[in-house]
């Protein structure tokens, strides 16, 4: 067996030999903390509001989102619970593999064909994404607990709902007296979240 032939099994062999820890590495490249975590959800926040803002979020693909994101927070708020307010390991990891899977259906939510018709001038449509964003910087600077937030994206759904069937059952707009409505609800959001994120809990 000739000098370059041998060099080139040798390489074969030591390139399988990597593999399984190139692979190890590249699992354990992005720790699961529990800052991570919190990272990842005011990212999703401000992935929504983004949407909310260009349009490439209907009001119910919004509101699903919403409610998807409610029930993560949900959960994150029990399992902190059962284990004196930390997460564990697993929980990290199962609360990661689910913020995966919203990550992806906000893509693809973002990136279908269905598009809400705003108008940026919208009071409405203007004040449902700056909400997003107060949440979502609540949640980054640790003012939001995951109760707290799952309790808001829970109320933010449920106007997300209303606005949807409004402006389903009136050719995509909304009336003066159901934007007048929707004002109100959203003052109500916009005072909960103030007192959410000016309380003394904290994430």
């Amino acid at each position: 067996m000739n000098s370059t032939l041998k060099i080139s099994f040798l390489s074969t062999a030591l390139a399988i030999l990597a593999l399984p820890v190139v692979a190890q590495n590249a699992s354990s490249s992005t720790p699961v903390t529990g800052q991570s975590i919190q990272d990842r959800k005011e990212n999703q926040q401000d992935r929504i509001a983004n949407g909310v803002q260009s349009g490439q979020l209907t009001a119910g693909e919004t509101s699903n989102l919403e409610g998807k994101e409610a029930t993560l927070n949900q959960e994150e708020r029990d399992m902190r619970k059962m284990d004196n307010g930390k997460l564990s390991t697993a929980d990290k990891q199962t609360l990661n593999q689910q913020q995966n899977q919203l990550s992806k259906q906000i893509y693809q939510d973002k990136h279908n064909s269905t598009v809400q018709n705003t108008n940026p001038k919208s009071e409405v449509g203007q004040r449902a994404e700056n909400q997003q964003d107060r949440i979502a910087q609540g949640i980054k600077s640790g003012q939001l607990t995951a109760g707290e937030t799952a309790h808001l994206e829970k109320n933010e759904a449920k106007v997300n709902k209303e606005v949807r069937n409004d402006r389903a059952s009136n050719g995509g707009e909304l009336t003066s007296q159901e934007r007048a409505r929707v004002n109100r609800q959203q003052n109500k959001m916009s005072k909960q979240i103030y007192r959410d994120k000016h309380n003394s809990r904290r994430q």
